[in-house]
């Protein structure tokens, strides 16, 4: 290896060693603007939804559905039934449902469970991004700044409406051929109404997957003190007389 060479390898190592995202400014900023940029559209979204889809503003009260709940009172019954909105025929609807789970209605009526672990996961995609991430990985922070947008709008939901608000309903209709049925819902290929706050979960955390597998996997996020090894051995190895 020329001393070129080496001195390129040495610096990136330096430089790649002390840096963490949580010591960036710029970073933060790129987080920040992803998480209220997301969590903005879900809560708009929201409001618009229950303002408009079933003809008249929906009300939601933390109160009514927690007395629903008390007395084994679905608390879709606190929407007023109506017709679904057509955005596109057969791809997608919007429809009003109150889910008293997690994605996908999972684990109704386990709210104070959900709570608690929202604020846990975002602590931890948090935590991951000021210190297992390095000023650089900007896909990473974009991530990450989705699956937080997505986390605390369903956890505004919960601790302000005790359910959360769903709209978006894709596929409506749709079902499996030759009578198949593996969801036990009567065929429908997609029988889920969801928010934005999840689509921001699915994105961001698809974001992380399509980052990680980019980059090896274990050696992890490029800019970070534990992929600075390897970036360093990759130079040196790549270098004029190695």
């Amino acid at each position: 290896m020329s001393p070129a060479s080496g001195e390129r390898a040495a610096g990136a190592s330096g430089w790649q060693a002390g840096a963490r995202a949580g010591a960036s400014a710029p970073a933060w900023a790129l987080l920040g603007a992803v998480v209220l940029l997301g969590l903005v559209s879900d809560l708009a979204s929201k409001w618009l939804a229950f303002g408009k889809v079933a003809g008249s503003p929906v009300a939601v009260l933390r109160s009514d559905v927690l007395a629903a709940q008390r007395a084994g009172v679905p608390i879709q019954a606190l929407v007023p039934t109506h017709a679904p909105v057509r955005v596109v025929p057969g791809l997608l609807d919007l429809t009003l449902v109150l889910n008293p789970g997690a994605v996908f209605g999972v684990g109704a009526g386990r709210r104070v469970l959900f709570v608690a672990f929202t604020a846990l996961a975002v602590s931890g995609a948090l935590a991951l991004f000021a210190r297992g991430t390095g000023p650089r990985d900007r896909w990473t922070h974009v991530g990450l700044g989705l699956v937080v947008a997505g986390g605390l709008g369903n956890l505004y939901d919960r601790v302000v409406y005790a359910c959360v608000r769903d709209f978006i309903h894709p596929l409506p209709k749709v079902r499996f051929p030759w009578g198949l049925d593996p969801l036990s819902n009567g065929g429908e290929v997609w029988p889920y109404v969801s928010n934005v706050a999840d689509l921001h979960l699915l994105v961001g955390v698809g974001i992380l997957v399509v980052v990680l597998g980019r980059s090896g996997g274990g050696r992890a996020l490029a800019g970070t003190p534990e992929g600075a090894g390897a970036g360093a051995a990759e130079a040196a190895a790549s270098g004029p007389g190695a």
